[in-house]
């Protein structure tokens, strides 16, 4: 798949959750939505942590200065 997909996925599911989050209720429904908005970040931080790794091996810049 598609990494750009499924961030655009998860950022969406992102905004899913917080829109349901400001509906709820009761304490639970609102400790649910917190764990899945949670997991949902840590999820999307997995992407940019990858991002952030494989930066500096970009190819457009041309020369390897080494």
């Amino acid at each position: 798949m598609d990494p750009g997909k499924i961030m655009e996925g998860i950022s969406k599911e992102i905004d899913s959750v917080q829109k349901n989050m400001k509906k709820a209720k009761t304490p639970e429904e609102k400790l649910i939505h917190s764990k899945t908005l949670k997991n949902l970040c840590e999820s999307l931080g997995v992407f940019l942590d990858l991002i952030e790794a494989t930066a500096p091996y970009d190819d457009d810049d041309g020369d390897i200065p080494f």
